[in-house]
């Protein structure tokens, strides 16, 4: 089956789920396909509500760990209670129009939207719908009998979705798709010059996030200022009331702190750091697998995040501290033990499953053909 038309449907709630749905989108163009429409269903459907929910979700990690517990957990508490009926429904008109003006040979979720399987449910029509799955934990909100197949970062997860009734066959262990420039090969002496960045200091960096959801940066700068062997370099985004705040303390030490804006590779300066400090997204984490960063995490937010910070500790990747007061010596004693920081390398580099767009995307193409002859033979 040659998949011509693919409906790739996201939503905006953080960055990494519209990230993953643009890598499919790419990779879905070299494997061939003629169309490939990525739909922010939700905003499309209700643009003030969809706007509203967008902020209260990045206020939830300012307001407070609690105000984020219910917003996550409490989904999950009412899953099958009749308060998600209205979940079930939205986006329902949206996705009747994307349907029938694109005609896709398969829609894929990189966010979990019931509307879709229940669409097929409602009218009867199959059309090969698949969830990539975008943490390295699992929320009960992405199954439904009328997913076709999932894509999970990691055993567990596949684990956790077979006890809840889904047959083996249908979870594939694939890791969450990245941008293409965190598994290409570069040489790295030249990254140091390129950003003025001294290759005789152990490197920190520091992911702060455009909607400034890491806290207390110039704090943690300061805290670093004293040690001449660290060098910090801070990627600050699109928050550039962030780089301003840190330009006259760059300006002061400027061998020993870099505030850059946002970085097109910034995966050039994943490559040459020793240590990252950063909050647990999925997408973050999984780059930092590419190419085996070490990460401390900082004050992870009951949810996702926390759920990922735990697999990753777990798993000797990481590093969390919850403390502002403690962070300092946990980072300095991490980088300064070269043997732990060299395992840490290795262990966070041993979860990375490359080529993870190609992979599943191909997986996709050949489980659809066989929905197809199914379907087909169903109708003789």
């Amino acid at each position: 089956m040659k998949i011509l038309k693919v409906l790739i449907l996201t939503a905006k709630y953080g960055n990494g789920h519209i990230q993953v749905a643009k890598t499919l989108q790419q990779q879905c163009f070299k494997l061939g396909a003629s169309e490939v429409v990525v739909s922010d269903l939700y905003y499309e459907s209700h643009p003030i509500f969809s706007e509203i929910t967008q902020y209260l979700y990045l206020k939830s990690f300012s307001f407070g760990k609690q105000f984020y517990r219910l917003f996550y957990y409490g989904v999950d508490k009412i899953y099958n209670k009749r308060m998600m009926n209205l979940y079930f429904k939205m986006g329902n008109k949206r996705l009747d129009e994307l349907i029938k003006s694109i005609q896709p040979d398969i829609i894929i979720n990189t966010f979990p939207m019931i509307v879709v399987p229940e669409y097929r449910r409602r009218t009867g029509k199959i059309i090969p719908t698949f969830n990539v799955l975008t943490d390295f934990c699992l929320h009960k909100i992405w199954i439904h009998e009328n997913i076709d197949r999932y894509y999970v970062a990691n055993s567990i997860v596949k684990k956790k979705i077979m006890k809840l009734g889904i047959h083996p066959d249908r979870v594939v262990v694939t890791g969450i798709p990245i941008r293409e420039q965190f598994e290409e090969q570069h040489e790295h002496s030249s990254l140091f010059k390129k950003y003025g960045i001294d290759s005789t200091k152990k490197v920190l960096l520091i992911m702060a996030g455009a909607h400034g959801v890491l806290k207390g940066v110039k704090e943690l700068c300061q805290s670093f200022i004293s040690n001449k062997n660290i060098q910090v370099v801070v990627v600050c985004g699109n928050n550039k009331q962030l780089k301003e705040v840190l330009r006259p303390l760059e300006q002061q030490y400027p061998s020993q702190l870099k505030a850059l804006g946002y970085v097109e590779k910034v995966d050039e300066l994943f490559r040459i750091s020793d240590c990252m400090i950063t909050k647990p997204g999925g997408i973050t984490l999984t780059e930092a697998t590419a190419l085996g960063v070490p990460v401390v995490l900082f004050k992870p937010v009951p949810g996702q995040e926390k759920e990922n910070a735990i697999f990753f500790e777990q798993n000797g990747a990481a590093v969390i501290v919850n403390r502002p007061e403690e962070i300092q010596g946990a980072v300095t004693q991490l980088m300064s033990d070269e043997n732990r920081l060299e395992k840490m390398k290795k262990n966070i580099h041993s979860l990375y499953h490359p080529s993870s767009a190609r992979v599943i995307l191909e997986d996709m193409f050949k489980e659809a053909q066989l929905i197809k002859e199914r379907k087909q033979q169903k109708a003789l």
